[in-house]
């Protein structure tokens, strides 16, 4: 008589999911090791962890990380740009950590392919959600902080981060993007955009879906904690989508 298989512990799906990925390629762009452990950890997010019967997940790495971000480009833009006023420099760091700061650098070092989803945020390409990126690429700096230290962290990121500081605006503070996806239509001609958006969760904790359609076609989809957010996501990757085709819907 067959013994049924047993279906794998959380761990194990964890410890098979990290190891389906080749993290090699990902810790080069970084220019740091990280042990198995860190890492692991580090590219985990919530919707895996809790279909894997409740794991530890990378929020508290990320809360870490989020507070090592600040303080070293605060820092060096204290330091490269002596004659700004304070306003400036806080407007010009707000602009380079911010959600979509973030989501740049995690797509320039490849992050999606490696971060640990469940089902649901797979199915709905969570690889490239400017949320999950941002809070992921917060987490992976703040395991390079636990395992090396403050020094080894604050180089990641401005070795990361080296262009955009050099290139820092104080007027890039939270860019609206439908503004700018709007003015860009404009130049190109194209119809205004039409934005519809959905939410799901329990009334406490929703979480918005919002679409962005031209002439009928969609060009982008953003979710976020509400309506204006998810709106802003789904406008920025219209304005990259058509930046992409060069214009054409």
């Amino acid at each position: 008589m067959s013994r049924r298989k047993s279906r794998p512990t959380g761990e194990e799906a964890l410890e098979a999911a990290f190891r389906a990925v080749d993290h090699a390629p990902l810790l080069a762009r970084l220019g740091v090791e990280l042990d198995a452990d860190h890492l692991r950890l580090a590219l985990t997010h919530r919707s895996f962890a809790n279909e894997n019967g409740h794991l530890p997940n990378n929020e508290r790495l990320e809360f870490l990380g989020d507070a090592v971000l600040g303080l070293s480009v605060a820092t060096k833009l204290y330091e490269q740009y002596p004659s700004r006023p304070e306003s400036d420099i806080s407007k010009m760091r707000a602009s380079i950590v911010s959600r979509y700061g973030l989501a740049d650098i995690a797509r320039e070092i490849g992050l999606g392919e490696h971060i640990l989803l469940g089902r649901g945020e797979l199915v709905t390409e969570g690889r490239d959600k400017e949320s999950i990126l941002a809070d992921t690429t917060e987490a992976l700096l703040g395991a390079i902080y636990r395992q090396h230290g403050f020094e080894v962290a604050r180089d990641v990121v401005l070795r990361l981060f080296a262009q955009k500081i050099d290139t820092a605006s104080a007027t890039g503070l939270h860019q609206d993007w439908k503004t700018t996806l709007q003015e860009r239509l404009a130049e190109l001609r194209l119809d205004m955009p039409v934005y519809a958006s959905t939410s799901t969760g329990p009334e406490h904790d929703l979480t918005f879906t919002a679409t962005v359609s031209v002439a009928g076609q969609l060009l982008g989809t953003g979710t976020g904690p509400n309506k204006k957010l998810a709106e802003q996501e789904s406008a920025h990757q219209a304005y990259r989508a058509l930046r992409e085709s060069r214009g054409r819907v």
